[in-house]
């Protein structure tokens, strides 16, 4: 499977204008089984979301346009707004125009993320093109557990507005779950400013051992493709069977 990674700066509040500068990035990259965006992607990280945030569907809409568009599925972060709630929903949308959808967890309490927005409760893995896929935002990368394959994932993801005065902590995470983990992994940032903060990417693509089959370059909006491979994984994981030894627990 070929992924692709689109580290934007993102234009704060501007929907049209992100979706757009996304669809060049996308259009200038094509062949691709996956693409996946940034946290918040058409609006910025946004803890105040009342008048930023998407109340009428028009990203989702532009994404399954873009994924029937690119027969490629198309992954990233939004800041909904959903019956009087506000979310920061990951949406994964599929060739076929079909949904999935993981609402983020661990908010951002520090940011204060947790005030305007609901958390989501369920962990979700979606079934793409031979792959098992964890869906993941941001924070949720500091816990572990959360992230902890009970043999029922291959890739995982997770996109992010990680600023850049906490990098190094980003670079170090990334590996520390892909390789505990024994997944491939992506992790996508923004570069950039917004009111508040700035970043800086830092975005890759993790193979099990921790190595880097892809990264876009600091500061710079770019796209970078690697392609995994569901047979090499399990060769590995079978080779080495690390996930086989793991600590039982029940998440409550």
């Amino acid at each position: 499977m070929k992924i692709a990674i689109l580290q934007q700066d993102i234009i704060w509040g501007d929907i049209q204008a992100n979706c757009e500068a996304a669809a060049k990035a996308i259009d200038a990259r094509p062949g691709n089984n996956l693409y996946i965006l940034p946290e918040m992607f058409s609006t910025g990280f946004a803890t105040q979301p009342k008048g930023i945030a998407d109340a009428d569907g028009y990203t989702l809409n532009w994404m399954k346009q873009k994924a029937r568009e690119k027969h490629a599925a198309i992954c990233g972060s939004v800041a909904i707004e959903d019956h009087v709630r506000y979310y920061n929903r990951l949406y994964f949308v599929k060739p076929d125009g079909s949904v999935q959808y993981y609402d983020k967890h661990h908010l951002f309490t520090y940011g204060g993320e947790h005030y305007q927005f609901t958390a989501g409760k369920d962990r979700v893995i979606v079934n793409y093109e031979g792959y098992r896929i964890l869906l993941a935002v941001c924070y949720d990368l500091r816990f572990p557990v959360w992230s902890r394959n009970n043999q029922d994932y291959d890739l995982a993801i997770y996109v992010a507005s990680w600023p850049a005065k906490r990098q190094l902590a980003w670079d170090t995470l990334l590996r520390a779950r892909a390789i505990e983990n024994q997944c491939y992994l992506v992790g996508v940032n923004r570069v950039g400013d917004d009111p508040v903060l700035h970043y800086s990417g830092g975005s890759v693509i993790l193979d099990p051992n921790g190595e880097i089959l892809a990264a876009c370059e600091s500061e710079k909006e770019q796209v970078a493709v690697a392609e995994i491979d569901i047979k090499k994984l399990e060769e590995f994981r079978k080779k080495f069977p690390v996930l086989d030894d793991i600590d039982n627990f029940i998440l409550k």
